[in-house]
């Protein structure tokens, strides 16, 4: 893969001003509240001061995945549908320990997958509940959704108060190179800014990609982390904590 600055890469991890105003998925829709109670608000905080925001999901009552390029200080908010409102029996838990994968590459994104212990169990119910991830014997997905709250390309760095979701359609990367790094679709219609971190759900249910970054040259192209091949690394961090 090319430098980023050579194919205009958009990260899509998210500087947040304190209030929130509607935006959307790029083509998408608002997802039914807590339909996907694995979805995680993850939150950090700049050196300035200001929040920063990713997507991310939760595997285990006590781990998170997100993006690697989302790393900072963070606390994970579980059952949130919409982020501008005090809603009832969200979870908001401290992150204990941050493992990003050793083999991040923050030029090119390849591998850009963190896992965040949690400093306390989060509590399942109807609106907080873990997802499986696809392994190696899962083989390549094509019909696959993303979710996020993250921004349209009309509210800058405003994220959408609700969750959003899109289906995507999986196929061939810009780069042939990518291919063995990530999955992608093609076209306007997919992730936006703040999306970051958020799962990439395909057949079974399963999580298959971590929303990794954007490719903004005409025809744009949307990447996401592949889980498959990381299965022994993320395995090895969850049992050995």
């Amino acid at each position: 893969m090319h430098p980023r600055g050579a194919l205009l890469i958009l990260i899509l991890a998210l500087t947040a001003q304190d209030a929130v105003q509607a935006g959307r998925i790029f083509g998408g829709s608002e997802a039914l509240p807590h339909s996907r109670p694995y979805m995680v608000l993850v939150e950090g905080r700049m050196l300035t001061g200001k929040k920063k925001y990713c997507g991310g999901f939760l595997l285990r009552e006590d781990f998170v995945m997100t993006a690697a390029h989302c790393v900072s200080s963070h606390t994970v908010k579980l059952g949130v549908h919409d982020g501008s409102k005090e809603e009832a029996n969200v979870q908001s838990i401290p992150v204990e320990q941050a493992f990003p994968n050793k083999d991040y590459d923050k030029e090119t994104f390849r591998n850009d997958i963190l896992l965040l212990k949690l400093s306390s169990k989060a509590e399942l119910n109807s609106n907080v509940a873990t997802i499986a991830m696809a392994g190696p014997e899962d083989g390549a997905p094509r019909l696959c959704s993303v979710a996020g709250w993250g921004c349209s390309d009309h509210y800058g760095a405003m994220m959408t108060p609700v969750l959003m979701e899109v289906n995507v359609t999986l196929g061939p990367c810009r780069n042939q190179h990518q291919n063995s790094d990530f999955y992608c679709s093609k076209g306007r219609k997919g992730i936006g800014s703040g999306d970051s971190g958020g799962p990439l759900v395909c057949e079974h249910g399963k999580v298959y990609g971590v929303v990794s970054a954007k490719q903004m040259i005409e025809p744009i192209f949307h990447l996401f982390a592949k889980v498959q091949k990381h299965s022994d690394w993320i395995n090895n961090i969850m049992n050995g904590h």
